[in-house]
């Protein structure tokens, strides 16, 4: 047993090093990118150097698991405190769920280590299992995202300030930019194991180590490396209202008066003052020298938010009317859709943002399609009948159908095509393109990250928009309740904000691009590629007779 202890630790100490190069409880500075380049180093020593060869995969397995479960306790600590503060649960009950979702999620690590070990077992080198890491830990998260739907944090995401780096991005998405970070840290922990049998170890380590520190320092100097300059065209009006999530915010009589007028005067705010860059992070403010009469938006958003728009409601169709023509402007506005279903024998409700036109006249509507579970749905809830009483805040949305953008016009002139998603289908890759494949040039984010308060969870939301902006090379217009709400350009810096947590409205100027990437067309390609070489080894390793 003795040693066995520095293999949980090294595991320990992965977890934590992979804790830093995401958002903790605020912006994320770029120079912490530098984590994820030997984050993982610790973990693969811990996995492949051999210490103990009794019960080598469930070592294997519980040693990567282990990490796996810290890292998410670490990195989604803001699970705890928001359903402790919103879900309406009992007291420990945010902890268990925290734990609980850790447990499950920190599986994929189990996983990971679990391969590695068949590999190295079926081969009898380290090495080789090292080669295979990058295809395993990328195949991994493409099965995050596609069997548990919990994309969060990929490793590729601590890059999203890197401009050398994120060039992968519009080919292989996110994806490709972990197999690469996995590929360094491969190659740093090769220079740390001696194969057996080798008769010149120390050179062959010093490779190793040699070929992983090269691509770090080159892979980490692109934070450093200049984006193209690009000239906006048009101009959007995003409005952040920061409603309280906690309170109903069921408009009446007056106060509905009060929060339309209050709304068409924000619409109107075609030139305002900025934050050049992301709130927090000491980027400037930027006075926007207004002219006295500016110019009339090309769009207004309305977040998703606890504001009480029913697409049903007369009273609201005549209010979005109303705004539109005063802010001569169409709008995109969060609400409630409704449809009558024959089939279900009743009334169905989306998570909807509704596109509304300069005249007031409706021009279309999108569904929330990919809905949050716990938040906006029940998954099998005929077998998790408790989960009412668990959480008991939980809406229940139906899912909408199609991914469709929508033409509107630029200052009444030539039309050009808006895709407009919601929320958490932002960490959606494989999602989001489809926009930019059925012609959506620019595309618009509403979400509420109201429910995330002062935590990380705003933060690495905004980082995960961010690289959607970069994989299709779109500009982004986020529109959010209560911050961040920003502008994006296509290579995924932020250009203009406004602070977190305060009520107003962010001129937010943006242009349009219709030609598509190779991940706009192809989408998860490349990682696919990943899943069956994973697929394939792991096979082969498990049809082969351990080697000596």
């Amino acid at each position: 047993m003795r040693g066995l202890w520095k293999q949980w630790a090294a595991a320990a100490l992965a977890a934590g090093l992979l804790e830093l190069p995401f958002p903790l409880a605020g912006p994320m500075p770029p120079w912490r990118s530098l984590f994820a380049w030997f984050g993982l180093v610790p973990l693969l020593w811990a996995l492949l150097a051999e210490i103990d060869e009794r019960h080598p995969l469930r070592r294997g397995f519980l040693v990567a698991y282990l990490s796996g479960f810290l890292w998410y306790m670490g990195n989604c600590y803001w699970v705890r405190d928001t359903m402790s503060r919103y879900g309406g649960m009992p007291p420990l009950a945010p902890t268990l769920l925290l734990i609980g979702f850790s447990l499950v999620l920190g599986l994929y690590f189990g996983l990971f280590g679990l391969g590695l070990i068949l590999i190295r077992r079926a081969t009898g080198s380290a090495r080789i299992a090292l080669a295979f890491a990058p295809f395993l830990w990328t195949a991994l998260e493409l099965a995050a995202a596609r069997v548990t739907s919990v994309p969060w944090d990929q490793l590729g995401y601590s890059q999203v300030d890197n401009a050398l780096v994120n060039q992968l991005a519009p080919w292989a998405g996110v994806y490709g930019i972990s197999f690469v970070l996995v590929t360094a840290n491969a190659l740093l922990a090769g220079g740390l194991l001696i194969e057996r049998g080798s008769r010149n170890r120390f050179s062959g380590r010093r490779a190793w180590a040699g070929c992983g520190a090269l691509l770090l320092v080159a892979g980490f100097c692109g934070i450093f490396a200049p984006a193209p300059a690009l000239v906006p065209t048009a101009t959007a009006v995003l409005i952040q209202p920061n409603l309280d999530v906690g309170e109903e915010n069921n408009w009446q009589g007056a106060e509905w008066n009060r929060q339309m007028a209050a709304f068409a005067h924000l619409a109107g705010e075609s030139c305002t003052n900025f934050i050049a860059g992301i709130p927090q992070t000491g980027a400037p403010t930027v006075d926007a020298n207004c002219p006295s009469h500016p110019a009339a938006p090309d769009l207004v958003a309305w977040p998703e938010s606890p504001a009480p728009y029913f697409g049903g409601d007369p009273r609201f169709r005549q209010a979005m009317r109303f705004v539109a023509q005063s802010a001569h402007a169409p709008l995109v506005v969060g609400g409630v859709g409704m449809d009558f279903s024959s089939v279900e024998h009743g009334w169905l409700e989306y998570n909807s943002a509704f596109v509304i036109a300069a005249d007031g006249s409706a021009v279309g509507r999108y569904d929330k399609i990919h809905l949050v579970p716990f938040g906006e749905y029940i998954p099998f809830q005929n077998l998790l009948t408790f989960a009412h009483k668990l959480t008991g805040r939980v809406g229940v949305f139906d899912r909408g159908a199609q991914r469709n953008s929508f033409p509107l016009p630029v200052q009444n002139q030539e039309k050009h095509r808006y895709g407009v998603f919601i929320c958490y289908e932002a960490v959606f890759a494989d999602e989001v393109r489809l926009f930019a494949k059925n012609g959506a040039e620019v595309f618009v984010n509403i979400s509420d990250d109201g429910w995330y308060g002062d935590t990380s969870a705003p933060w690495q939301h905004l980082n995960m928009a961010r690289m959607r902006a970069i994989e299709n090379r779109r500009w982004l217009l986020r529109d959010t309740n209560s911050g961040v709400t920003a502008s994006i350009d296509p290579w995924g810096r932020v250009r203009q904000s406004i602070p977190r947590n305060t009520d107003g409205a962010l001129a937010a100027r943006y242009g349009f691009r219709s030609r598509r990437t190779f991940y706009t067309l192809h989408g998860d390609v490349f990682a696919w590629l990943c899943a069956v070489i994973s697929l394939a080894g792991m096979g082969g390793a498990l049809r082969r007779r351990p080697a000596r």
